[in-house]
C-alpha cells in the first residue's frame, strides 16, 4: 500500500460512520418513502433540499438524435417528480418563511407555478381578473400563495444583501452562479411589473370572509388521481389543511403593510396604508393569538414597522403609540425636553425595553450635536452617558472610554447624579445577588479610582453603598483610602487589545494583592500582576491564595512557563476559571477562560488544546444547568465538539479524566446511542474505559425492549460490572500461624473502580439508562445466596442468573451502592414509581418496615392521582401486596393486614382470619370495617365478635355487610365499583397515616 492510500485509509477510518442520505430517485420507486422519510426526526436529506432534488431533475432539459437542447418532456417521470416536491412543501404546511428562507427565487417561482398548474388555475390567466369566492378554496389559497410570495419577494430585493466572498474561482460554478442571478432578476422584473395586479388580489382576498384549505399530501394524491377534473368542488379540493379567514386576513395584511411601507419611500402617502394594515395585522394577532399554526408573523418586527409609521405618519391620536419610550425619546429630542429624556433613560434601566443598541445611538446623537456647538448638551451628554454605562454595568459589559473621559474631572455635581442613576437602576428587594455584586464592584472601583477623598466619603456613605457592601468591606476599603499614596484612576479601564495594557502607578503590594484575590475580572487581574511584577520580581504571585487550585497534570505544563508575568497570569486565571465552574458561575468563568485561551494561543499548542477542552467541559455544565435542564436538546455543534473530544488523537496533551466522563454522560442524557454503539471508533473504545462502558450502556438501552430483551449486549455490560465490584483476594499468615482473608475493595480487576463507577452514574440523568444499571446492580444484589427478600426492578430478567466464582464479588458493596444509586435516582425523578418501589423492597429487606409501607403507597399514589384512579397491576403486584401485608404484620397492624388479603389476586383467607384473632392489634381496628368488602371476611369478624362477646364491634360488622353493594346477588360491575371504592378509601387513609 503506497504511503498515500495509507494516509486516505487512515483518514476516513477516524471519521465517524454515517447513514447513508437517501437518493431522490429512491422516492420514485417506493411510494410510501417519502411520508416515511418526512416523518423522521431529522430527515436526511431535509426537506427544502429535497423540493430543490426533485425541480432540478424534473427541469433537466433533454437533448434529441440530432444533440438539439429540447425543453424538458412532460411525461410520467416528471410529473411524479414535481408532485413530490408540492408533497413536500405540503408537509411543511406552504410555510413562505421557512421555504423563502432555504429555496432560491427560481426554485420557489418553480414550485408556486406548479401549485397553480395542479390547482387547476389556466395558465395566462391574470389572477386580478379571478373571482377568488367562486373558484375552490384550495385554487383560491394557490393563487393568494403565489402573490403574496411575489410581493414579499419584491420587499426582500430592497434590503441590501452582504456579498458572499467568492472562493477559489471556478469556471462552472461562476457560470452557474451568473446564471441564476440573471434568472432571479428576470422573475423579480417580472414580479414588479405585476406588482400592483398582486396587490389588487390580496387586497380583494381581504373581503373573502371565508375559510380557505391548502393542499395537503393526501389532498394532491387526489388530484393526481383526478386528472380530468376542472375546477369542481371535489373532495381534493375541500379536504385540505383548513386555513381560518382571520388567520387569511392576518398574513395578507402584514404582507401588504410591507409593500406599501417599501413604496412610501417614493410615495408618502401609503405610510398611511401601511400602518392601516399593520395596525389591523395587530389587532388580528390579538384576536386569534399569537401560537396560530398557519399565521406566522414576526412580531418584534411589526411592532417596529408600527413604531415607524406613527413616527411617519405623524399621528396625534393614537395614544398607544404616543405612549411608547421610542416617541417618547423621539418627541423629547424635537422639542429640546432633555429633563425627561434622562428619566426615561433612568426607568429604562429597570424595564429594561429599550436595546443597547438604541440608547447608544441617542448618546451618539447628542455628542455629535454638542461637538457642533451647543454647550447646553454637555451636561445632558455626561447624563446620558452615565445612564448607558450604569445599564452596562449591571449587564456584565466593560465601561464605556466616553465614560472615563468625562469622569477623568469628577466633582460634587457629577458623584452626586451618579449616585442617583445607580440607586434608580437597581431594586434592592428583587435584585439577584450577582447584580448587587456587579453594583458593588463598580463603586469599590470608583472609590479606588477617585483621589479626593471628600467624594470617596460622599460614595461610602450614601445609603446604596451602605446596603451593598458590609461593616467589614466598608471600613477595610475606607481605611484603605485613608492610608494609600495617590495613584492612578483605575475606573479609565482601556478597552485597547489584551496584550497592551499598561501598568499602574505604584501602590501597595498588599493591597494589589487582596484585589488580585477578589477580582474575577481577567483585564483587571491582568492590570494587577502588571503592577506587581513592575515592583517586585521576588514573588510568585500564583501562590497568594491557597485556594487556587490547578488539576497536577496541567500544573506541571503552566509553571513551566518560563516568563513569570505570564506564568502567574496563566495560572490564576485557569484557578479563578475552574472555582467559578465549581460555584456554576458560568458567566465569569467563561471570560476568564476566553482570555486564558487568548493568552497561550500564541506560544503554547499544548496549552491551547488544554483551554478548548476546559472550555468544552463548561459549555457541558452551562447547557446542562440552563436549558438542558428545562430539556431542552442542545446544540448540534456542541454534539459535534464532544464527539471531536472523544476522538482526539493528539499525543501529549494532558487530559482531565472529569471531562472524559462527562463527554460520555452528555452523550448517554441525550440519546446520542446510534453514534455511541455503532459509530464510536473501536480504538477509542478499548482506550477509554467511560467510552467503553458508555456504549456498553447504550447498546442495551437501545435494544430496549426487544424480542430478546438484549441478551448479548446485557451480558457483556453485566460481566464488565460484575469485575468492577470484584474483589482481590490474598492470603496472609498471621502470628499464631493461621491464615486469615484479606479482601481489597477498591481492586483494579475491572476497568475502573467501583468509586468511579459510581461517580460516572451520579452524572447521568436519562430515565432509560438509570432504570438500566439500576436493573443490573439489583440483580446482582439478587444474586448472592444468603439473600431472603429479592429487590424487584424493571428488566430484570435480561440479566445472567448466576456467577460463575461468587466469593469474588463484594455483595456488601453491591448493597451499598444499590442504595446511593436508588436515592439519586429519585432526585432526578421523584415520581418514577418502579424506582420507588425499589427503595420501598430495599427498606423491606433491611427490616425498616414503616419506611418500605411509606414508599410502596407512595408509588402507587403517583400512578393512580392519589388513588382516585386504580392503581396499575405491575405496581401493585402481588408480590408487593405480600410484603406491605408482611410490613403490617410486623407492625402488629392486624386489621390493616386483613383488609390487604383482599387485594390478592387470590384473597389470602387464612392469613386474614389469623390476623382478625390477634386482639393487640396498634390500628384502628373496627374504624377500618367500613373498608372491607370481602362478605366471608365480614361474616367471619362478626362471627368472631358475637363469640367474644364484643356488641358494639360486632354491630359495625354486621352494619358493614347489610350494604346493599356488597348484595351477592348484584351485577359484577357494581360489586366490582363497591371494591374499587374501599380500595380507594383505605389506601388513602393508608398514606395519610404513613406519608
Amino acid at each position: 500500500m503506497s504511503a498515500e492510500a495509507a494516509d486516505r485509509e487512515a483518514a476516513t477510518s477516524s471519521r465517524p460512520c454515517t447513514p447513508p442520505q437517501t437518493s431522490w430517485f429512491e422516492f420514485l420507486l417506493e411510494e410510501q418513502l417519502l411520508e416515511q422519510h418526512l416523518r423522521k426526526p431529522s430527515p436526511d436529506p431535509p426537506p427544502v433540499q429535497l423540493i430543490v432534488q426533485f425541480l432540478e431533475q424534473a427541469s433537466k432539459p433533454s437533448v434529441n438524435e440530432q444533440n438539439q437542447v429540447q425543453p424538458p418532456p412532460d411525461n410520467k417521470r416528471n410529473r411524479i417528480l414535481k408532485l413530490l416536491a408540492l408533497k413536500v412543501a405540503a408537509h411543511l404546511k406552504w410555510d413562505l418563511d421557512v421555504l423563502e428562507k432555504s429555496l432560491s427565487v427560481p426554485v420557489l417561482n418553480m414550485l408556486l407555478n406548479e401549485l397553480l398548474c395542479i390547482s387547476k388555475v389556466p395558465p395566462g390567466t391574470k389572477h386580478v381578473d379571478v373571482d377568488l369566492s367562486s373558484i375552490p378554496p384550495t385554487t383560491a389559497m394557490a393563487i393568494l400563495l403565489y402573490n403574496r410570495w411575489a410581493i414579499r419577494t419584491i420587499v426582500k430585493s430592497s434590503f441590501p444583501v452582504k456579498q458572499v466572498k467568492p472562493g477559489p474561482p471556478q469556471l462552472n460554478v461562476m457560470n452557474q452562479m451568473q446564471q441564476e442571478k440573471e434568472l432571479t432578476e428576470n422573475i423579480l422584473k417580472v414580479l414588479k411589473e405585476q406588482a400592483a395586479d398582486s396587490i389588487l388580489v390580496l387586497e380583494g382576498a381581504l373581503k373573502l370572509n371565508k375559510d380557505l384549505y391548502v393542499h395537503t399530501i393526501r389532498t394532491l394524491d387526489l388530484l393526481a388521481m383526478e386528472p380530468g377534473m376542472v375546477n369542481g368542488e371535489t373532495e381534493s379540493s375541500t379536504a385540505g389543511l383548513k386555513i381560518s379567514a382571520e388567520e387569511i386576513q392576518c398574513q395578507v395584511c402584514y404582507d401588504l403593510g410591507a409593500i406599501y411601507f417599501q413604496q412610501g419611500a417614493t410615495n408618502a402617502a401609503l405610510h398611511e396604508n401601511a400602518k392601516e394594515k399593520f395596525f389591523k395585522t395587530r389587532e388580528l394577532i390579538a384576536r386569534i393569538g399569537s401560537s396560530s399554526l398557519h399565521c406566522t408573523i414576526d412580531e418584534e418586527r411589526l411592532a417596529g414597522y408600527c413604531q415607524a409609521c406613527g413616527v411617519l405618519t405623524s399621528s396625534e391620536d393614537d395614544a398607544s403609540l404616543q405612549a411608547t419610550p421610542y416617541n417618547q425619546i423621539d418627541n423629547c429630542l424635537k422639542t429640546g425636553n432633555y429633563q425627561d429624556l434622562v428619566k426615561i433613560f433612568l426607568e429604562d434601566n429597570l424595564a429594561l425595553s429599550l436595546p443597547v443598541q438604541f440608547r447608544q445611538s441617542v448618546q451618539r446623537e447628542l455628542f455629535q450635536n454638542a461637538l457642533q456647538g451647543n454647550d447646553a448638551l454637555e451636561e445632558v451628554c455626561f447624563k446620558i452617558c452615565v445612564c448607558n454605562t450604569v445599564r452596562d454595568i449591571l449587564q456584565g459589559e466593560i465601561i464605556d472610554v466616553q465614560f472615563c473621559l468625562l469622569f477623568l474631572k469628577p466633582n460634587k455635581e457629577k458623584i452626586d447624579f451618579l449616585l442617583e442613576a445607580c440607586s434608580r437602576s437597581i431594586n434592592l428587594e428583587n435584585a439577584s445577588e450577582s447584580l448587587k455584586r456587579k453594583m458593588a464592584s463598580f463603586l469599590k472601583n470608583l472609590c479606588l479610582g477617585l483621589e479626593d477623598l471628600q467624594l470617596v466619603f460622599m460614595i461610602s456613605s450614601h445609603d446604596l453603598f451602605i446596603k451593598l457592601l458590609k461593616d467589614d468591606e466598608r471600613k477595610l476599603l475606607i481605611d484603605e483610602m485613608r492610608k494609600r499614596s495617590p495613584r492612578i484612576n483605575l475606573c479609565t479601564k482601556p478597552v485597547t487589545s489584551f496584550y497592551d495594557i499598561p501598568a499602574s502607578a505604584s501602590v501597595n503590594i498588599g493591597q494589589l494583592e487582596h484585589q488580585l484575590i477578589l477580582s474575577v475580572d481577567p483585564w483587571r487581574i491582568r492590570q494587577i500582576l502588571i503592577e506587581l511584577h513592575g515592583m517586585t520580581s521576588e514573588r510568585q504571585f500564583w501562590t497568594v491564595s491557597n485556594k487556587w487550585e490547578v488539576p497536577n497534570v496541567y500544573g506541571n505544563v503552566i509553571l513551566g512557563i518560563k516568563d513569570n508575568l505570564t506564568r502567574d497570569l496563566v495560572y490564576i486565571l485557569m484557578a479563578k476559571g475552574l472555582h467559578c465552574s465549581a460555584i456554576k458561575d458560568f458567566v465569569h468563568a467563561k471570560q476568564l477562560f476566553a482570555a486564558c485561551l487568548e493568552l497561550v494561543t500564541e506560544f503554547s499548542p499544548k496549552l491551547r488544546q488544554v483551554m478548548l477542552n476546559e472550555m468544552l467541559l463548561l459549555d457541558i455544565y452551562t447547557h446542562e444547568a440552563g436549558p438542558g435542564a428545562n430539556g431542552e436538546r442542545p446544540p448540534s455543534d456542541l454534539i459535534s465538539r464532544v464527539r471531536g473530544y472523544l476522538e482526539m488523537r493528539v499525543p501529549d496533551i494532558p487530559l482531565r479524566q472529569v471531562i472524559a466522563e462527562e463527554c460520555v454522560a452528555f452523550l448517554l442524557n441525550w440519546r446520542e446511542n446510534e453514534y455511541l454503539t455503532m459509530q464510536v471508533p473501536l480504538p477509542l473504545v478499548q482506550t477509554n474505559p467511560y467510552v467503553k462502558l458508555g456504549q456498553l450502556l447504550a447498546a442495551t438501552c437501545k435494544e430496549l425492549p426487544g424480542p430478546k430483551e438484549s441478551r448479548r449486549t446485557a451480558k457483556d455490560l453485566w460481566e464488565v460490572v460484575v469485575q468492577i465490584c470484584s474483589v482481590s483476594n490474598q492470603h496472609k499468615r498471621g502470628n499464631d500461624g493461621r491464615v486469615s482473608l484479606i479482601k481489597h475493595r477498591e481492586s483494579t480487576l475491572g476497568i475502573m473502580y467501583r468509586s468511579e463507577l459510581l461517580s460516572f452514574i451520579k452524572k447521568l440523568r436519562e430515565p432509560l439508562v438509570l432504570t438500566t444499571i439500576l436493573s443490573l446492580f439489583v440483580k446482582l444484589h439478587n444474586v448472592r445466596e444468603d439473600i431472603v427478600n429479592d429487590i424487584t426492578a424493571e428488566y430484570i430478567s435480561i440479566w445472567p442468573s448466576s456467577i460463575p466464582n461468587l466469593q469474588s464479588v463484594d455483595f456488601e458493596a453491591v448493597a451499598v451502592t444499590v442504595k446511593e444509586l436508588v436515592n439519586y435516582a429519585l432526585t432526578i425523578n421523584p415520581n418514577n414509581h418502579f424506582w420507588l418501589i425499589i427503595q420501598a423492597d430495599i427498606y423491606f429487606a433491611t427490616n425498616q418496615y414503616s419506611a418500605a409501607l411509606h414508599y410502596y403507597l407512595q408509588a402507587g399514589a403517583i400512578c393512580s392521582d392519589f388513588f382516585n384512579k386504580m392503581v396499575p397491576p405491575d405496581v401493585f403486584t402481588d408480590q408487593v401486596i405480600k410484603r406491605m401485608i408482611k410490613c403490617c404484620s410486623l407492625l402488629n397492624c392486624h386489621t390493616q393486614v386483613a383488609i390487604l388479603c383482599q387485594f390478592l389476586r387470590e384473597v389470602d383467607y387464612k392469613t386474614a382470619f389469623k390476623a382478625l384473632q390477634e386482639q393487640n392489634s396498634h390500628d384502628a381496628m373496627d374504624s377500618y370495617y367500613e373498608y372491607i368488602w370481602d362478605v366471608t371476611i365480614l361474616e367471619y369478624l362478626t362471627y368472631l365478635h358475637h363469640k367474644r362477646g364484643e356488641t358494639d364491634k360486632r354491630q359495625i360488622a354486621i352494619k358493614a355487610i347489610g350494604q346493599t353493594e356488597l348484595n351477592a346477588s348484584n351485577p359484577e360491575e357494581v360489586l366490582q365499583l363497591a371494591a374499587q371504592r374501599r380500595k380507594k378509601k383505605f389506601l388513602q387513609a393508608m398514606a395519610k397515616l404513613y406519608f
